[in-house]
C-alpha cells in the first residue's frame, strides 16, 4: 500500500486563503502535500464548482456565485460529453477553473512519502446541485447513474496526473453529504446509497478513500471499499470509537485513518494546545484497545490532520496556519512517544 501511514501529516483540501503562494506554502509544509482548493479566492476554485466542469446541465453564476442544474441544457449536452469520454484532457480540471492545482503540478514532489488530490464526490455534488424544480439531482434516476460515472472519470484523470508527479499519489473523496442519507429525506436513503457507491468505487482506481467532517453511520462508511478515512475525531471521538468491530476490520483489510484533531475554529483552537490534544487522541485510542484494537499495528496505518477545513475565522487564514503548526509539532511528538 502506498498511503503512507505512522503518524504522517496531511489535510483537507479547502482553505480560506486569497493568496495562492501562500497556500500552496502551507499545503507542502506537511509530510503528504495536497492541492489547496480557494473559494475565497475565486468562485472556480469552490470544490463544488471544480467537480461540475464540463458536467451536462450545469449552470454556473459566477456573479451569484450559485451552481444550478437544468434538465433541458443536460438533454442537449450530454451526448458531447459522451463523445469525449475517452479525452482525459475533458475530465481533468482546468486551469480556468483551478489555477492552484496547475500550480501544483508544476512542483517536484517526488521526493514525498505521497502526494494527494481531492474531488468532490457524487453524494454531495448530487445533494447539493438542485434542478429547476428545486430538488436535488441525486433523486433524479435518469441523472444519478451519469452522475457516478462522471465522477469517478474525474478521480481517475486527476490520481493519473498526480502518479506521474509521485508513484504513492492517492485521492481523497469528499463526501460531507453522506451523513444526510439516512435523515428522512425521500428518494434516496443507505440502501440505495451503498449500491451506488459500491458501483462507484468499483469504477475508482487506487489508493482512494472518502473525507468526511461530519457523522455519518461510521458502520455503513468503514463497509466501503476505502483504501484510506479522512474524519475529524476532535468533534466526534466518542461517537466513532463506538464502533470498534468496524474500525477494527478496516484496519486489518489494510486501511489508513487520517485522525483530524487540531480545530481550525479560532475560539476552538484557542482553548487546545499539545497536551490537551494529545490526550484526546489517546484517550480515543484507549477505549479502542480496550475493544480489542491493535493500538502500534493501528498507529502504522494513521495520519494526522487539521479537524475541518474553516473558511470564517475573523482571523481569516492565521488560525489555519497556527492549527498546521501545531500538528506537525503533535504528530513529531506522537512519533517520539511511540517509536514511530
Amino acid at each position: 500500500m502506498p498511503i503512507p501511514g505512522n503518524l504522517l501529516t496531511t489535510a483537507m483540501g479547502v482553505m480560506p486563503h486569497t493568496d495562492v503562494d501562500r497556500a500552496l506554502e502551507l499545503a507542502v509544509s506537511v509530510d503528504v502535500p495536497f492541492w489547496p482548493q480557494l473559494p475565497n479566492y475565486s468562485y472556480y476554485e469552490d470544490m463544488y464548482v471544480q467537480a461540475g466542469e464540463h458536467f451536462p446541465g450545469i449552470i454556473l453564476d459566477l456573479e451569484a456565485r450559485t451552481l444550478r442544474f437544468s434538465m433541458d441544457r443536460f438533454i442537449a449536452e450530454v451526448e458531447e460529453t459522451m463523445a469525449r469520454f475517452d479525452d482525459p484532457a475533458w475530465f481533468d480540471i482546468s486551469e480556468q477553473y483551478s489555477s492552484v492545482y496547475h500550480k501544483f503540478l508544476a512542483m517536484d514532489l517526488a521526493d514525498r512519502p505521497a502526494i494527494r488530490g481531492q474531488l468532490e464526490g457524487p453524494i454531495s455534488f448530487g445533494f447539493n446541485v438542485l434542478d429547476e424544480n428545486e430538488r436535488p439531482i441525486l433523486f433524479d434516476d435518469t441523472v444519478r447513474p451519469f452522475l457516478m460515472e462522471f465522477m469517478a472519470k474525474r478521480i481517475n484523470v486527476q490520481l493519473g496526473r498526480l502518479k506521474k508527479m509521485n508513484e504513492n499519489a492517492f485521492m481523497f473523496i469528499d463526501e460531507p453529504g453522506l451523513q444526510f442519507i439516512f435523515s428522512a429525506m425521500s428518494g434516496y436513503g443507505d440502501v440505495k446509497a451503498k449500491e451506488d457507491m459500491d458501483l462507484f468505487f468499483s469504477m475508482i482506481d487506487r489508493p482512494r478513500g472518502i473525507h468526511l467532517c461530519g457523522n455519518p453511520d461510521w458502520d455503513f462508511l468503514l463497509g466501503l471499499d476505502l483504501d484510506i478515512l479522512s474524519l475529524d475525531i476532535y468533534t466526534n471521538a466518542g461517537i466513532f470509537s463506538m464502533y470498534a468491530p468496524s474500525i477494527k476490520r478496516f484496519l486489518e483489510n489494510g486501511g489508513i485513518i487520517v485522525w483530524g484533531i487540531i480545530p481550525t475554529g479560532f475560539e476552538a483552537f484557542e482553548k487546545e494546545d499539545i497536551a490537551s490534544l494529545t490526550n484526546q487522541l489517546e484517550n480515543v485510542w484507549d477505549v479502542l484497545a480496550k475493544k480489542g484494537v491493535d493500538i502500534p499495528e493501528m498507529l502504522k496505518r494513521s495520519m494526522l490532520s487539521p479537524a475541518t477545513c474553516c473558511l470564517v475565522n475573523p482571523d481569516r487564514e492565521r488560525t489555519v496556519e497556527k492549527a498546521f503548526s501545531t500538528m506537525n509539532v503533535l504528530a513529531r511528538t506522537l512519533r517520539d512517544k511511540y517509536g514511530l
